[in-house]
């Protein structure tokens, strides 16, 4: 009885996801509901008894405010913090600086497809540095774009290459990297190097390979108009060339303060971006009035709100779903049922990536199926006798790679809204590369995951 209600609550909040109602409202009462069930039906309970308030029922939300302050403490500055520095770094134009300079060499090659190809490696290293899906696609429409299409790229895709430059999260200032770093408990920068880059540069050179192949293949099958251009607006800000070497600083931080470097020093991911923030503020006073200088580190602080609100509360509202699901005694039922089928580990890993990546492209987005299902990968990886890494990664690769198969998510119709296409016309042409990434990804997860 009490597997079959948890599936109907289940049902009932994807549901209600995919009809666009608000996720972090659905997955907060989807997780309460499944609290008061696993309390209704003797399975368990919301706190343990020493950490109770005294009352079941406000244990419940209880819970959710010791998730939240924990998440808020933790993880959730190092997201606000990430996100503030993004959005900084766009206000001040050292993104766009960046993106000029990068795409620059592929003025010089004459090949349309491989240049094609090249510009698509240089987007999804410019990731790194630029996390906002969105927002590095409306730089590359206003940079590579335009010299796709002189080359003789039809629009179609040289959009579908800007749309799917960010379909890997990578790096530190990855929102869903660090979420799956610290699910690990291991630092950001060692799940970066030793376990995500690996797989990165196969997954890469595979999605480089097969734009390269389909979108030539789907431009000789249909005739486009190709004479769309995209000019930047002459509102922006051209700052110096040499503001690209900001939003670099914080990686260049954390690595060379690591054990791959001066291992004597520490620094975290939050306190590196504070200080890139300083570093550019002060580049900022030798170009604009201290006045103005000061009043715009309220775009950092502004943007640390907005992650709170979209992103961190997201973080805490999978978190309740996903111990919800943990009360009512569901999780255990499944997966001592996929142990009792002796499931091996890598079926477990590729069912757990199915799930993340068919919720992805339904949801139009990576962080909240991954966000939902995070917290519950260490018990189902302890239980099938593998590194909780080697399922967080494939599942956090993968709903990135999903999400790029979404006419609904954010990145998908913002390209395709200023090149004037189709969104659903635009997945046509990336879901050939992003399922090939999928299923290059996972198996290289397996390989240096387990």
């Amino acid at each position: 009885m009490t597997t079959l209600f948890s599936l109907i609550v289940i049902f009932a909040v994807g549901y209600l996801i995919v009809k666009r109602y608000n996720p972090q409202t659905t997955l907060f009462i989807g997780g309460m509901i499944l609290m008061v069930a696993g309390i209704f039906f003797e399975k368990g309970m919301p706190l343990p008894e020493s950490a109770s308030s005294g009352s079941v029922a406000l244990d419940i939300f209880t819970f959710v405010k010791q998730t939240t302050s924990k998440t808020v403490a933790g993880l959730g500055l190092i997201i606000m913090a990430v996100g503030g520095f993004a959005h900084y770094m766009d206000h001040i134009g050292a993104s766009r600086a960046l993106v000029s300079i990068a795409i620059k060499p592929l003025e010089y090659f004459k090949a349309p497809y491989l240049v094609m190809a090249l510009g698509y490696l240089i987007g999804q290293f410019l990731n790194i540095f630029i996390p906002s899906a969105s927002g590095l696609g409306l730089l590359l429409m206003v940079t590579l774009y335009p010299i796709l299409v002189r080359l003789g790229v039809s629009k179609m895709s040289a959009t579908a290459v800007i749309a799917t430059a960010a379909c890997l999260d990578l790096g530190p200032a990855s929102g869903n990297a660090n979420l799956a770093a610290r699910t690990a408990d291991m630092p950001v920068t060692e799940y970066f190097i030793s376990y995500q880059l690996p797989v990165a540069l196969i997954t890469m050179v595979t999605i480089a390979i097969l734009h390269l192949f389909v979108q030539r293949w789907f431009d000789r099958r249909e005739v486009e108009n190709n004479d769309t251009e995209i000019s930047a607006s002459e509102s922006e800000c051209n700052p110096p060339i040499w503001y690209a070497l900001l939003p670099v600083i914080p990686l260049a931080l954390l690595l060379i303060f690591s054990p791959m470097a001066i291992e004597s020093v520490k620094i975290d991911v939050v306190t590196a971006m504070f200080v890139s923030i300083a570093v550019a503020m002060l580049c900022e006073t030798f170009r604009r009035k201290p006045k103005s200088v000061f009043s715009d580190i309220l775009v950092y602080f502004d943007s640390m709100g907005r992650q709170f609100a979209r992103v961190v509360t997201l973080v805490v509202a999978g978190q309740t779903f996903a111990h919800g699901l943990k009360t009512t005694g569901l999780l255990n039922t499944v997966i001592d049922g996929a142990l009792a089928a002796s499931v091996s580990p890598a079926l477990m890993v590729i069912l757990m990536v199915l799930i993340i990546a068919l919720a992805a492209i339904i949801m139009g987005s990576g962080n909240a199926p991954f966000f939902s299902f995070a917290a519950i990968v260490p018990d189902i990886a302890g239980k099938v006798g593998i590194p909780a890494v080697a399922m967080l990664m494939p599942m956090q690769l993968a709903s990135g790679i999903a999400r790029s198969m979404s006419p609904i998510t954010g990145a998908v119709v913002a390209v395709a809204g200023v090149a004037g296409v189709s969104p659903f016309e635009l997945v046509k042409r990336t879901a050939i590369p992003m399922v090939g990434a999928l299923i290059v990804s996972t198996a290289a997860s397996l390989v240096i995951g387990v």
